[in-house]
């Protein structure tokens, strides 16, 4: 799969840098959207072999973007990756509900990266995992 197209919808830039600087390490090209309107617009015009959809987006939701991504005959069959920050059981049962093809759990990054009492950054800090 790598040298193909991965749509990142992603509104917090940290998480969008992490995720895509991983991703094109790893051969992937990537394009960027920071909302679910853009991603809905970027994946009918770009054709990408996969979506990272983050749930929270500023006007309509990641579970509203796939719905419009869903109904439309040209996006349809774009698999779609949910990342989020929620690791409650119902959310994510709500999530792959919502017709997700799967869930990858992503931390929000924090604007302090104070030690915990291990003394190590904790995970909410190192925002997400691809």
């Amino acid at each position: 799969m790598a040298n193909e197209l991965i749509l990142i919808v992603e509104d917090n830039p940290k998480n969008l840098k992490l995720v895509r600087d991983t991703l094109q390490v790893m051969g992937y090209h990537t394009v960027e959207a920071e909302t679910g309107e853009e991603g809905v617009r970027l994946a009918h015009e770009r054709h990408p072999a996969l979506i990272l959809m983050d749930i929270q987006l500023p006007s309509i939701s990641g579970i509203e973007a796939l719905q419009e991504l869903r109904a439309d005959p040209v996006t349809s069959p774009i698999p779609v990756i949910a990342i989020t920050a929620s690791v409650m059981t119902q959310d994510r049962t709500r999530i792959m509900a919502a017709g997700f093809d799967g869930f990858q759990r992503c931390a929000k990054s924090s604007t302090s990266h104070e030690p915990g009492r291990s003394g190590r950054i904790p995970q909410t800090s190192r925002g997400c995992a691809v």
